[in-house]
């Protein structure tokens, strides 16, 4: 009978180690599959990258068109075409796609309170004033001698006001714009004329427009002595949303102002301010999980 306890327990501890080691060798797997992107030297400088990556860091283009960037055989380093998806390059290489030199650009992050009357597009053929003017000496704040190709995060029409993301972040930008991740937006709305109870109700419960059907997660009046000030909370990023539901409704939109973006707000800036994003804030926006419900744009 001692015989025989001893060869259960035996078998028992074998069994649990094999289980331990698999779940330590898939765990390896990953970290090892993470770093194939990127080498570092022994003090953590990035000494290589992977050229997809390369050309993803340089704003050129997601990991993905830049692969196919690769597999067309326009890209070139150091004067040889270039058409394996694990090369690796280093900083001082010359990469070239479709004769052009490719530079990685430094990453920024920027949240703005932007103003009325500004566009938030990168340039408009009418002359008229984007935000990308109100932050055009932010290369000078980061002692960078040359000028990051940057652009607006998300819709906000000229007449809207509030939180505001910019970035050369092309990655961040795509993953925030995909409607799976649903990013929460977070509005307070002046309107012409106080919102009645029941039209309260009626946007609360879900609206159809002329694009389809509209859910927000909150709607509520921000004091019950001005029912003309409504606050919303929602997850959809399409376009004028907000103005179209009360316009819908028989309400006019006189004030709009954004104060949540992906739980980015502007506390601390005053209209027409900005900052750099600082690294957790960045993070963060990087840990927004997908929703799973669909939320259409």
């Amino acid at each position: 009978m001692e015989n025989q306890r001893r060869a259960r327990r035996n078998t028992s501890s074998q069994n649990s180690g094999s289980k331990g080691s698999g779940k330590r060798y898939a765990k390896r797997s990953i970290r090892k599959e993470r770093s194939k992107d990127i080498d570092s030297t022994a003090d953590n400088t990035p000494a290589s990258f992977r050229l997809n990556r390369y050309l993803a860091h340089a704003g050129l283009a997601s990991r993905r068109k830049a692969d196919e960037l690769i597999r067309a055989g326009v890209v070139t380093v150091n004067g040889k075409t270039v058409s394996s998806m694990g090369h690796k390059v280093q900083f001082g290489d010359k990469v070239y796609v479709r004769g052009k030199l490719v530079q990685p650009e430094q990453k920024v992050y920027i949240v703005m309170n932007k103003p009325k009357d500004f566009l938030t597009t990168t340039d408009d053929d009418r002359g008229r004033r984007t935000v990308l003017d109100i932050i055009k000496n932010f290369p000078h704040k980061l002692n960078l001698p040359y000028t990051p190709r940057v652009y607006p995060v998300g819709r906000l029409d000229r007449m809207t006001t509030g939180v505001l993301l910019i970035t050369n972040d092309g990655e961040l930008t795509q993953r925030l714009s995909h409607p799976k991740f649903g990013v929460k937006k977070s509005y307070l709305t002046t309107l012409n004329k106080p919102l009645h109870q029941e039209d309260l109700v009626l946007i609360k419960n879900g609206l159809t427009l002329e694009d389809g059907p509209i859910q927000v997660d909150s709607v509520a009046y921000e004091a019950k002595s001005e029912q003309y000030v409504v606050s919303v909370e929602l997850h959809s990023g399409r376009n004028r949303i907000v103005r179209r539901m009360f316009e819908h409704m028989g309400y006019e939109v006189e004030r709009l102002d954004r104060l949540e973006y992906g739980g980015l707000n502007k506390k601390n800036l005053s209209r027409g301010d900005w900052r750099f994003l600082a690294k957790h804030e960045v993070e963060k926006l990087w840990k927004l999980k997908g929703k799973t419900r669909n939320f259409k744009r």
